[in-house]
């Protein structure tokens, strides 16, 4: 038999790190997760993710847990020489693009340096080892919305047929409104790309779309679906910022963003950059998810409008997913929207009759 694979996955009790270590652990792989409830810190009690923690611990008899903070330079020096994994899926960031303005150096910290220390301690101790880094569509700026728009019922979308499939990775980055958040996001995204090209190193960066699935904590600053549904299974207010309710966003479930990562480590490239979402197919506006809620649980959605819009907010955005598809043809989009509904619904109502949130 062979040396038993590892995994190094930061943000492990958060949505994606979560699902990506369980994923990988069905798959033989022996994971070490790096995750400090940092979320608790961003969003309050209901960020918390220690029940996550305990899920995994139970789960996987193997799974081994290092709590230290990716800020810390030496920590994360340490970690990478002792365990030399043979693939580094880095998940863990400060999220939310409007907590991000009221803790700038917190955000920055965390997302630009704490990937720079991971790359730096890569290239030393497992340069061959795929880097993945869950980036985010807000690398764009609000230059989405520069884009012609229509409007409909319940919905914008492009006028231009150039974008029938969405955005794809050579939309421009630059010279746009990121929010604090988006631009901590570029650093990080611009050097794992620099870290491939420059080094050599098998890198990439998932530019997610709405990332969700039944394990999301979601909160009104973070985690579009799953604070919808949330909010519906309790009777909670939901506020609706601008554009009508009708800003669309694609949605992708948390397995299906584990699958692509899967296939990336089964044939890494070099400094490649890739739009993660659900694409056109997987993308509803605000307006149509409350529908799609109020269908699932039978419970009117209790909500308002706010006429200003959130700061750097996209209008209409969609991921163009052929440049994946072309790349590794075997992924494909697995869960969609009702079913991500169904089970984010039904998750909710466990947890919240357990009183986890």
């Amino acid at each position: 038999m062979g040396r038993e694979r590892t995994v190094l996955v930061t943000g492990s009790c958060g949505l994606i790190g979560s699902e990506v270590t369980r994923s990988f652990a069905r798959l033989g792989f022996s994971i070490t997760g790096i995750d400090n409830n940092h979320r608790a810190v961003f969003f309050g009690f209901e960020g918390d993710t220690n029940w996550v923690l305990g899920q995994l611990q139970s789960e996987i008899p193997d799974y081994r847990h290092v709590a230290i903070d990716i800020r810390d330079r030496e920590a994360v020096l340490a970690l990478m020489e002792k365990l030399k994994p043979d693939l580094i899926i880095h998940t863990a960031a400060q999220p939310s693009h409007d907590r991000a303005a009221a803790i700038p150096f917190l955000d920055f910290e965390v997302n630009a340096l704490g990937t720079l220390h991971l790359l730096e301690a890569a290239r030393r101790f497992c340069p061959e080892s795929p880097f993945i880094h869950m980036s985010t569509n807000k690398v764009y700026g609000d230059r989405p919305n520069a884009l012609p728009l229509v409007e409909l019922e319940t919905r914008w979308d492009y006028a231009d047929p150039a974008f029938e499939h969405g955005i794809a990775e050579a939309f421009p980055i630059d010279q746009s409104k990121h929010s604090i958040f988006g631009a901590s996001k570029v650093a990080a995204d611009v050097m794992v790309q620099e870290y491939g090209r420059y080094f050599g190193m098998p890198t990439c960066c998932l530019r997610g779309g709405c990332l969700t699935g039944p394990n999301h904590s979601g909160v009104e600053l973070h985690g579009f679906l799953s604070y919808v549904v949330k909010c519906n299974v309790e009777g909670r207010e939901y506020k609706v910022f601008g554009y009508k309710g009708k800003q669309v966003r694609d949605n992708i479930h948390s397995e299906d963003v584990a699958s692509f990562m899967y296939e990336f480590w089964k044939s890494p490239r070099v400094a490649e950059v890739y739009n993660l979402g659900g694409g056109k197919s997987n993308s509803c506006s605000v307006l149509e998810a409350f529908n799609m809620a109020e269908a699932v649980t039978g419970r009117k959605m209790n909500w308002r409008y706010v006429r200003a819009n959130r700061i750097g907010d996209h209008i209409c955005y969609y991921s163009d997913l052929r440049k994946m598809q072309a790349h590794y043809p075997n992924w494909k989009i697995v869960k969609t929207l009702p079913m991500i509904f169904e089970e984010i619904a039904t998750s909710w109502k466990q947890r919240l009759s357990r009183n986890v949130v």
